[in-house]
């Protein structure tokens, strides 16, 4: 009877094992943090940090991108939650957007924030309902950050208005 409960133990183990494995090839997180998260946000037991995501978005309304990103970061540092991951988006879209030209780095990096947070949305839909704001879904985000790192010559950009 020993026996039998020692080897079940054991395939429990490496079954265990076997799926952490697995989830990490398929996730790839690049922190400890993502590893973390990533297995809280699998029980249902992840939060973000709400006094950190209040900051960013005080600053995120101030127009200091860098340091609202920074605040929105130490929120979600395992980049789990959909809604931090729109704003983190968003002032890429907002620090990199210009009159005469987009700086496509930074709008790179806001597709890559978009992507995650449409990933982390539910069925794949995300609607922040924030008046402060000009663009309210991903979707809207994803599609002029889109724009920004396509190439436009055309003289009427310098009319466009930044959301």
């Amino acid at each position: 009877m020993r026996e039998r409960i020692v080897r079940a133990g054991g395939l429990v183990v490496v079954v265990a094992y076997a799926a952490t494995i697995a989830w990490v090839y398929a996730r790839q997180p690049q922190t400890m943090a993502q590893v973390s998260g990533g297995l809280a946000a699998g029980l249902g037991a992840y939060h973000i940090d709400e006094a950190s995501f209040v900051d960013g978005l005080r600053f995120f309304r101030r127009d200091q991108f860098m340091e609202a990103r920074a605040a929105f970061d130490r929120a979600d540092p395992a980049q789990r939650d959909a809604a931090t991951q729109f704003y983190i988006s968003y002032t890429y879209y907002r620090e990199g957007w210009g009159h005469l030209y987009d700086d496509r780095r930074l709008f790179a990096r806001g597709l890559e924030a978009v992507d995650r947070a449409i990933a982390l949305a539910p069925k794949g839909r995300l609607v922040v309902d924030d008046p402060d704001l000009q663009m309210h879904s991903a979707d809207e985000l994803k599609a002029e950050l889109q724009r920004g790192v396509q190439r436009d010559l055309s003289p009427l950009r310098v009319f466009r208005s930044r959301k």
